[in-house]
C-alpha cells in the first residue's frame, strides 16, 4: 500500500495514512487529533469541520455586526492599554486605539496623571472626533465624567441631598470643589461667617448643599454655610433656648464690620452694634476690637423668631460717667481741655471720655459776645462744676467760678500728698516743689506741678523766703 503523509493541525508534524489514528509523543502528551480518511485508491479526504453557529443570520451580518460604527458625541467603554506624556491609549473595540488627550482626562489639573488612571483599568469615554487629521479616533473621559455628573447632581439638588468633594483650587471670591465637575463655593457661604483666607482649605474635603444650578452656563454654585446651617439647626434651637439677656458670655470676635463686631459665642454669633463697643465716640469698629480678639459680652436681646442676639461689649466695663459722678461733686475744680467752640460756650474735657460744657454766660465776668474771645480750642485750663446729671450724661462748667477759686478734685490732690490739704480741701503744705520729691504721671498732675512752679517763682525771689500764706491764698483763691 502507498503511504501518503499530510499536515495537520500542528505544524511539521507528519502522519502515516490512516482512516483515524492517535498520536502519542512525549511532545503531545495524550494529545488527541482526529483525522480525514482515504477511498480506495488512496486519495485522502480531509476530515469535514463545520461548527456553524451562525443561526439563521448567516456570515454577511455576522461580520457587519463585528464592525463598531462609532459618531461624535458617542459613549463608549474601553480598557487602557498605553499611557504616554501626552496622551492615554484606550482600546474600544474600533478598528484604531482611542487617543484621549491629557487635557480631556480629568478637571484635576493638580494630580500626576497616574494617581487618576491605570493600564488596564476600564473606563467610559466619549467620542470627540471618530477620525481627526491623522486617522486617529479622539476620546474625552472628563466630558464622560462630566455628563453622568450632571444627572447625579440633578438627582441630588431635587432631593435636597449633600454633595461631598475636594477643594481643588483657591480662586478669586471663592473655592472650586471637585463633585464630578467643578462647583464654585463662595466664600461667602464656606462658613456661618465670612473666611478671609481660604488657603487652608485646599486639598480639604467639605460637605456642601447646591443652590444653583445652570447645564447651559456650566454654572453649578455650592453652599457649606446651608450645611452647616441644617445640620447645626437642632443645637441651635438648644443654644437659643437657653440665652436670657443679661447674661455675660466669654466670645470670640469673628467680624469686624461698619456697623459694629459679631462675636462667636460658641454655637452662634451674635452682633455687638457700634453704639455697644465703647463708651466714648469711636470712628470705626476696628479702633476698638480686631479678629481674634477674646472679650466679655452681655446679651442684650434674643430675637427667638429671626434668630438674632444682640450684645453689648461695654456692658461688662465701667461706665466712666459713674465713675466721674461717683468720684466728684458740684463745687469742685477739674482741669481740663477745650475740643470745641460753639454759638452757646465751649465743650472741655476733663476725663477720658468725660466732656463738660461751660455756657458763654459762665466763661468770664464781664460779657462775652463769642467763647473765642476768652478761650482757643486745644487750650487748657481749670474749671468748676456747677452740675452734674448722670443719667443725661451732662456736666456743666464754670471758667468764671474757676478764677474764684475753690476745692480741688481729689485726683489733685493726691498728685501732691494728701498731706498737703486740709479737710475742706483746701491747701496748706508749703510750695517748695523740690519738698514733694513728685514725677508727674498724668497730664492733669503735670499741670498741677506746672501751675505750683509758677505761683513760687511769683511770690518770692532766690534772697526771699517763701511766702506760703501768700502762695495759699493765690491757689485757693
Amino acid at each position: 500500500m502507498q503511504l501518503r503523509t499530510t499536515e495537520i493541525f500542528c505544524p511539521k508534524v507528519l502522519v502515516p495514512n490512516s482512516y483515524y489514528m492517535k498520536i502519542r509523543a512525549d511532545m503531545f502528551e495524550n494529545i488527541e487529533i482526529e483525522m480525514g480518511s482515504f477511498d480506495e485508491e488512496g486519495h485522502y479526504n480531509p476530515r469535514e469541520i463545520v461548527l456553524d453557529d451562525l443561526g439563521e443570520e448567516g456570515l454577511e451580518k455576522a461580520i457587519n455586526d463585528s464592525i463598531i460604527v462609532l459618531d461624535d458625541g458617542d459613549l463608549v467603554k474601553g480598557i487602557v492599554v498605553g499611557i504616554d506624556r501626552d496622551e492615554v491609549l484606550v482600546d474600544v473595540g474600533f478598528k484604531s486605539e482611542g487617543i484621549i488627550p491629557l487635557r480631556e482626562l480629568t478637571i484635576r489639573s493638580d494630580l500626576p496623571v497616574e494617581e487618576i488612571i491605570k493600564i488596564g483599568e476600564e473606563i467610559e469615554a466619549i467620542v470627540l472626533q471618530r477620525e481627526d487629521k491623522e486617522g486617529r479616533l479622539i476620546l474625552s473621559k472628563k466630558r464622560a465624567q462630566y455628563e453622568k455628573a450632571w444627572i447625579t447632581i440633578e438627582k441630588i439638588k431635587n432631593g435636597n441631598g449633600t454633595v461631598s468633594g475636594p477643594v481643588i483650587e483657591v480662586v478669586k471670591g471663592g473655592l472650586i470643589v471637585d463633585i464630578g465637575l467643578r462647583g464654585f463655593l463662595p466664600a461667602s457661604l464656606v462658613e456661618l461667617r465670612r473666611v478671609r483666607d481660604l488657603s487652608p482649605y485646599m486639598g480639604k474635603i467639605v460637605d456642601t448643599k447646591i443652590i444653583e444650578l445652570d447645564k447651559n452656563r456650566n454654572n453649578v454654585v455650592l453652599s457649606r454655610r446651608k450645611w452647616l446651617e441644617e445640620t447645626q439647626a437642632e443645637q441651635r434651637e438648644e443654644f437659643l433656648s437657653n440665652l436670657k439677656p443679661g447674661e455675660v458670655k466669654d466670645g470670640v470676635i469673628s467680624s469686624v464690620v461698619n456697623f459694629g463686631a459679631f462675636v462667636d459665642l460658641g454655637g452662634m454669633d451674635g452682633l455687638v452694634h457700634v453704639s455697644e463697643l465703647s463708651w466714648h465716640h469711636i470712628d470705626h469698629p476696628s479702633s476698638v476690637v480686631s479678629v481674634g480678639d477674646k472679650v466679655k459680652v452681655q446679651v442684650l436681646d434674643v430675637d427667638y423668631d429671626q434668630k438674632r442676639i444682640s450684645l453689648s461689649l461695654k456692658a461688662t466695663q465701667s461706665d466712666p460717667w459713674k465713675e466721674f459722678a461717683d468720684a466728684h461733686k458740684v463745687g469742685e475744680l477739674v482741669y481740663g481741655r477745650v475740643t470745641k467752640l460753639v454759638n452757646f460756650g465751649v465743650f472741655i474735657q476733663v476725663g477720658d471720655g468725660i466732656e463738660g460744657l461751660s455756657h458763654i454766660s459762665e466763661m468770664a465776668a464781664h460779657h462775652v459776645t463769642a467763647p473765642d474771645q476768652v478761650v482757643h480750642q486745644g487750650e487748657e485750663l481749670w474749671v468748676k462744676i456747677i452740675d452734674i446729671d448722670p443719667e443725661r450724661r451732662r456736666i456743666s462748667l464754670s471758667i468764671k467760678q474757676a478764677a474764684e477759686g475753690g476745692e480741688v478734685a481729689a485726683e489733685y490732690q493726691e498728685a501732691f500728698g494728701e498731706h498737703a490739704y486740709d479737710e475742706e480741701g483746701n491747701y496748706i503744705g508749703s510750695f517748695v516743689f523740690s519738698d514733694t520729691d513728685f514725677t508727674p504721671e498724668t497730664e492733669a498732675q503735670a499741670a498741677w506741678a506746672e501751675y505750683v512752679q509758677e505761683q513760687v517763682k511769683e511770690v518770692h525771689s532766690p534772697a526771699e523766703t517763701p511766702n506760703v500764706e501768700h502762695i495759699q491764698e493765690n491757689v485757693v483763691d
